[in-house]
């Protein structure tokens, strides 16, 4: 069962991670490309900004977002801010979010996250601890998968795991740390059903591959090629 406070307390203590680390960098740092293909550290400290909105849009029952197109816009219009803006917005937003994550709710509804997603109201803190502490290896700013808490590590392993448990173009998958180990691929939830592959390696470095951020290559597959997964 998911811990909305405990998750709740990490996205604070990521969020603050992320602020302090990004206070060191300087305007023309901010303009230069992130990891993330097309976007800029800019792009990137925007869409967290946005997002905890967006997420308290969720948490109070209204749309995600008005449109897709509006959330790229915003994106957009966000980027080329100055380091000072971007960081008030940033700190701000993560406020409001918290704010709304410490108001009396029923933590056990269902919510509506972006196109047609749903999830238990008690995942969201979750959502965004992933977001905040993804987002903060994305910049490269020296915070790096290896980096990132265990317990997060794990528990972002089985998230990914399980989405893409199921999905028909990838092959039924064990991916292991060596002491854990997780299903996902085609037939993975079918009960006795053999992985057509094993994927082993270090717990950041599975997440690596499973988010899209690393290409696999430091991992060891038996069974056939590692399976090349879809865009979340």
């Amino acid at each position: 069962m998911n811990d909305h406070v405990r998750d709740l307390a990490s996205v604070r203590d990521a969020t603050e991670r992320l602020l302090s680390a990004v206070a060191e960098l300087d305007n023309a740092d901010v303009t230069e490309p992130s990891r993330l293909p097309g976007w800029s550290r800019g792009h990137v400290l925007a869409h967290l900004a946005r997002n905890a909105d967006a997420l308290v849009n969720v948490l109070e029952g209204r749309p995600m977002y008005s449109s897709g197109d509006a959330r790229d816009a915003d994106i957009e219009r966000d980027a080329p801010r100055p380091l000072k803006t971007q960081l008030t917005d940033v700190r701000d937003s993560a406020a409001r979010f918290q704010e709304t994550g410490a108001a009396p709710a029923d933590w056990s509804r269902t919510v509506e996250l972006r196109n047609g997603v749903t999830d238990a109201a008690a995942r969201v803190p979750f959502r965004r601890w992933a977001e905040v502490e993804l987002h903060g290896v994305d910049l490269g700013i020296g915070y790096e998968l290896e980096d990132l808490p265990e317990e997060f590590v794990e528990r972002e392993v089985a998230f990914l795991a399980d989405r893409f448990a199921g999905h028909p173009e990838v092959p039924s998958a064990r991916v292991t740390d060596g002491t854990r180990a997780w299903s996902t691929g085609r037939g993975s939830a079918d009960a006795g059903n053999a992985p057509e592959v094993t994927v082993t390696g270090p717990a950041p470095a599975l997440l690596g591959w499973l988010a899209g951020r690393r290409d696999g290559a430091d991992l060891h597959v038996e069974g056939g090629p590692l399976p090349v997964l879809p865009p979340l």
